[in-house]
């Protein structure tokens, strides 16, 4: 209680007996308990007053909403850039594609590529009347 020890609460009521007397001692702790709940009581009035005013608890359910909503948009926001994730997702799609499509009987060949080069053509008839 306040941080005191049993030795310390024990001199205090040693020097309590001896200032007030065994006669009043009594009636002396009646007297600081009911202090002492009167102090709790103001406060708790003026607590529960505050909290009225202000709407605490109001705000407090507002602060929860937005916590709540923050911790969904930020896990959301971690799912989609997890670049693993969406890797996985990727592979898993090309590969149900590539099992939907239909597969041909005939291997397709593959076009000869064209050689490019950087020498002159000789110019013909055929492109001079085009010019």
């Amino acid at each position: 209680m306040f941080g005191l020890g049993f030795g310390e609460i024990l001199i205090i009521a040693i020097i309590a007996i001896l200032f007030l007397g065994p006669d009043k001692l009594p009636s002396a702790m009646v007297d600081v308990a009911k202090f002492f709940r009167s102090v709790k009581k103001t406060i708790g009035t003026v607590k529960d007053s505050l909290e009225q005013e202000m709407h605490v608890a109001e705000i407090k359910q507002e602060a929860l909403a937005y916590k709540k909503d923050l911790l969904s948009a930020s896990e959301e926001l971690s799912r989609t850039t997890d670049m693993t994730k969406l890797g996985e997702e990727m592979s898993g799609l090309a590969k149900g594609i590539t099992e939907e499509l239909p597969k041909s009987e005939s291997p397709k060949t593959a076009p000869i590529p064209e050689k490019i080069t950087f020498e002159k053509k000789p110019i013909t008839k055929e492109d001079n009347t085009n010019v």
